[in-house]
């Protein structure tokens, strides 16, 4: 074990330095942008803002709102095949599994009747060898499938994920919701400025990208 000494920063640490702009308006800014994804070889373009998979936030009615405005709803894993309606657009919804038996089998079940672009493997310790093996068991399923898997605050399973799992994108944060307890209750995290700079740094050396999971008060 060792101590960082090194600074590491919050959200709430830092503010925006302004730069000169030819804009005078801030409806003259365009906030689409088009990603495309290292390991699934697949592309998309929209607003790079996700809606997160807790029960009450990654609803079906988040994604009937969000989808207008080209924003991804990652959806709560509790959502049966039957809940599903029928012409979902495929662009701006992602699917979310664990990573234990029963949620292999359901989420095959989930793919073959709905065929989403985009699953996200969705744990609390991103650590755990099993995350990287069902990652890769995903990817050699389907190839085209977008991958999004997580939680890490490092560099190395960053790398790991994407060189030796096949991930697309990683989601990056422990503890860092404004509401999640993590933290205090485990003494697990990093601040998540410094998490995703770091996590940044590793994925776009890999070609892959990020999502910072949590962080957001306001």
């Amino acid at each position: 074990m060792k101590i960082e000494n090194d600074t590491k920063l919050d959200f709430i640490d830092v503010l925006i330095r302004p730069k000169r702009s030819t804009l005078s308006s801030r409806s003259e800014v365009c906030v689409e942008k088009t990603l495309n994804f290292v390991n699934s070889k697949q592309s998309w373009t929209g607003v790079p803002i996700i809606s997160s998979n807790m029960d009450t936030v990654g609803t079906l009615e988040m994604y009937n709102v969000l989808k207008e405005y080209k924003i991804l709803t990652c959806l709560s894993k509790h959502y049966e095949i039957d809940d599903f309606p029928e012409n979902m657009d495929r662009e701006f919804y992602m699917l979310s599994t664990g990573i234990n038996d029963h949620e292999w089998r359901k989420l095959q079940g989930l793919i073959q009747h709905l065929n989403p672009k985009f699953v996200c493997v969705d744990v609390a310790n991103g650590y755990m060898s099993k995350l990287v093996e069902f990652v890769k068991r995903l990817r050699d399923s389907y190839p085209s499938l977008v991958i999004v898997c997580g939680n890490v605050v490092s560099r190395e399973m960053v790398e790991e994920l994407v060189i030796n799992g096949g991930a697309d994108v990683i989601k990056c944060g422990i503890g860092s919701g404004s509401v999640c307890t993590t933290r205090i209750q485990t003494g697990v995290g990093m601040p998540q400025l410094s998490a995703v700079l770091e996590c940044a740094d590793a994925a776009h050396g890999c070609n892959a990208h990020i999502i910072s999971d949590g962080g957001i008060t306001c």
